[in-house]
């Protein structure tokens, strides 16, 4: 009678543990883990491929998976880039421009 009981109980905790953890809320990382695995299913990646998907989907933070995120000088340049293509510079004149304006960030 009391092992009946007692199993009884061991197994009731367990399950009442399998349910709690089933609940828990993804954290922001699992959230990200969750969608990068989705997208690298539908592109069906194997191998090499997915392992270096998985990695710059994981990196991105700052982005949706799948988008690249862009390093601050990575910014800057594509903002200088945009006014010397405004200004219509073009050789010299651009190279003169380009350094003066990534260095104004510095």
């Amino acid at each position: 009678m009391k092992i009946t009981v007692l199993v009884t109980l061991i197994f009731g905790l367990l399950f009442v543990g399998a349910l709690s953890a089933a609940e828990k809320t993804l954290t922001p990382q699992q959230q990200r883990m969750t969608l990068c695995n989705q997208q690298a299913k539908t592109q069906t990646l194997t191998g090499d491929a997915r392992k270096t998907f998985m990695s710059n989907c994981l990196k991105n933070t700052k982005t949706e998976p799948g988008q690249k995120s862009l390093t601050p000088q990575q910014q800057r340049m594509r903002e200088c880039n945009g006014q010397a293509t405004q200004q219509s510079l073009k050789g010299e004149d651009r190279s003169k421009f380009m350094s003066g304006c990534l260095k104004k960030t510095q």
